[in-house]
């Protein structure tokens, strides 16, 4: 996915954010302004998310997610949903050489066991084929859900409880974030959502709770590098505070 002419950028001031995640949004409706089929604006946002990952390698990020289906998303007219799965097929077939040559870690996290096993088998190839470059981590979430991810999450804790191995009253915060998608990863600094819409459709309850949110009107196809550069310049504007009061307000106390 990332161009292989891209150019070296430094590294981002430590205002930057370390770990971007983006809500994909507008592909159907990118199409339909262009008289097309919506699986139009699904192949065009394909090129989006190459765009996305090489701004991400150039400005070296810890780590990219990217909602590419949710758990909601079978709802859809079969036919969109067959065609986005044969699209995801043929994408970790085409881009999977390029994201290992250029040190990316891709990671599909969600429950696959509903993919077919074709697709199955390419999510496991490509995951086995890229587990050990040091560079970006790529998070594609797919069949994903927030609450499926804090349900399965709390499973995992009764089954531990059960077992004998934990207190119930030894769970607390980082328990449970342990046992939540992307416990590896470092923490969700800015979530962005492109194609106009205001809220988080089931991602990553948990793990956003202290991002930043940055929403855009421009559609998902249309997002190229100065859009990403705009959400970025936006979060280095703002004051994470994580709970706490503003520096200056707790000067004036």
């Amino acid at each position: 996915m990332p161009s292989d002419n891209q150019q070296t950028h430094i590294t981002p001031p430590e205002s930057g954010p370390r770990h971007v995640a983006i809500i994909m949004d507008g592909n159907g409706r990118w199409a339909k302004n262009r008289g097309k089929l919506r699986v139009f604006g699904h192949q065009a946002g394909v090129k989006a998310v190459r765009r996305a990952v090489s701004f991400a390698v150039s400005h070296r990020l810890d780590a990219l997610t990217l909602y590419a289906f949710s758990s909601e998303n079978w709802n859809r007219p079969a036919q969109e949903v067959k065609a986005l799965m044969e699209l995801f097929v043929r994408a970790l077939d085409s881009e999977v050489k390029s994201l290992y040559k250029h040190d990316v870690r891709l990671r599909i996290i969600g429950d696959i066991s509903r993919f077919s096993p074709r697709l199955q088998e390419r999510i496991r190839r490509s995951e086995a084929l890229t587990k050990n470059n040091p560079g970006l981590i790529l998070n594609i979430a797919a069949n994903y859900g927030g609450r499926w991810d804090i349900i399965q999450g709390v499973r995992q804790l009764a089954e531990q409880v059960q077992e004998g191995t934990l207190r119930p009253d030894a769970i607390d915060e980082d328990t449970l974030s342990h046992a939540l998608c992307l416990s590896d990863n470092t923490p969700v600094d800015l979530v962005i959502r492109t194609g106009g819409e205001h809220r988080i459709s089931n991602f990553f309850l948990w793990q956003i709770a202290y991002a930043e949110l940055y929403f855009t009107d421009v559609l998902w196809p249309d997002f190229d590098e100065h859009d990403f550069e705009g959400a970025m310049n936006a979060f280095a504007q703002r004051e994470r505070r994580f709970g706490g009061t503003a520096p200056s307000d707790a000067d004036a106390s």
